[in-house]
């Protein structure tokens, strides 16, 4: 008998660089329970005083806390490292401390070996590692390298997050990715409903427990991955990182990387990467739904400046007291109940679910746009 359990398995501190002050523990438990997550990352577990945090909260009232980090190696490359417990972390700070001086300083540290030796460090301690948004042009496997073994050498990844800007089907044709998990996840930096859990991971457990949870990544029991289109994502399509101009990969080349228009540094899209890396036709991978956060929806029916306005925030708030939380609306509730709450929302979600969704993709580190057909 097992059970099915939502987890995202990434996410960030207030200790780290870009993040909420309200990224505390209470905060980021009680956002999972209004989205629907049950499992999450702690984030920046290699932090001493976050990890104090987070030993000192009570039970997560029905969420799993899966102790975590992110790593930047000597080559920029940035690794997810997920473990049983803080002990782990403990432990696993230890080991890493006289290659990381910033170690007590921040969340997301700076640590001065190589993926292979950090892999090996990881898994000598207990944990599972794998490269975090690996198809990223800044600080990802394949930003750095064309081939895992020239980042982890013999230690082979547990697992591979793909990041906001691929799904699936970006790795589903590489072959030395066969038999590695793949894993979406939200990197949140802010316990927003906008940011924390919209990417996650639909795992099959035979219980609700942080060993079962690790479990189930390193067996590959995904039954489903969740997020963002692909073209939603910051980096998705080659472009500008001034003017955000987008441009085919052989305009690229033939432009030696550089915007014709303001001399910007063009960045090569994910799309593009993952299809240079390609070797073989795509492989059957776990199923992966296509999601827009509920504000994103929200504020478009609504046609307010941003998901944050208060307007967006109480019609998601009456959504939530009818449904009890956002994966349900999204995903599971039918829509002749959502638009006996709000007509225009129940629309939207109904063009969600079919797939009647136009797409402006992102690109140059500018998130991409969508509208409801």
């Amino acid at each position: 008998m097992t059970m099915f359990l939502d987890a995202d398995l990434h996410l960030h501190s207030r200790f780290s660089i870009a993040s909420s002050r309200t990224m505390v523990p209470a905060s980021i438990l009680a956002g999972c329970r209004r989205k629907g997550i049950s499992a999450v990352a702690s984030g920046d577990a290699l932090h001493r005083a976050w990890r104090e945090m987070w030993e000192e909260t009570p039970s997560g009232g029905g969420v799993l806390v899966i102790p975590s980090a992110e790593v930047e190696d000597r080559d920029r490359v940035h690794h997810l490292i997920l473990a049983e417990s803080f002990g782990i972390f403990a432990d696993l700070a230890r080991r890493l401390a006289p290659s990381a001086p910033s170690l007590a300083t921040m969340g997301r540290p700076h640590v001065r070996l190589s993926g292979q030796e950090i892999a090996r460090e990881v898994h000598e301690a207990g944990g599972l590692l794998g490269p975090a948004h690996a198809f990223t042009p800044w600080t990802s496997l394949y930003a750095s390298f064309d081939r895992l073994g020239e980042c982890y050498g013999e230690e082979r990844p547990d697992f591979l997050e793909l990041g906001l800007s691929a799904d699936s089907s970006y790795g589903a044709g590489i072959s030395e990715l066969r038999g590695i998990p793949f894993l979406t996840n939200s990197d949140a930096h802010s316990p927003s409903p906008a940011k924390l859990g919209r990417e996650f991971n639909r795992l099959e457990v035979p219980a609700p427990s942080e060993k079962a949870i690790l479990g189930a990544v390193r067996q590959g029991m995904i039954a489903m991955n969740a997020g963002f289109f692909p073209e939603e994502g910051k980096y998705n399509r080659t472009a500008c990182t001034r003017c955000y101009r987008q441009f085919t990969l052989d305009e690229a080349v033939r432009l030696s990387w550089r915007c014709p228009d303001d001399g910007g540094l063009l960045k090569k899209g994910v799309s593009d990467r993952a299809r240079e890396l390609s070797d073989m036709p795509a492989a059957s991978r776990p199923p992966y739904l296509h999601l827009i956060p509920l504000a994103e929806i929200l504020q478009r029916v609504l046609g307010t400046s941003s998901p944050h306005t208060k307007k967006v925030a109480a019609l998601y708030d009456s959504f939530l007291a009818a449904f009890g939380n956002e994966i349900r609306v999204l995903v599971d509730v039918p829509v002749e109940e959502i638009r006996e709450l709000h007509p225009g929302a129940g629309d939207a979600i109904a063009s969600l679910r079919t797939g009647r969704v136009r797409l402006f993709p992102g690109g140059g580190g500018r998130y991409g746009r969508f509208s409801f057909a």
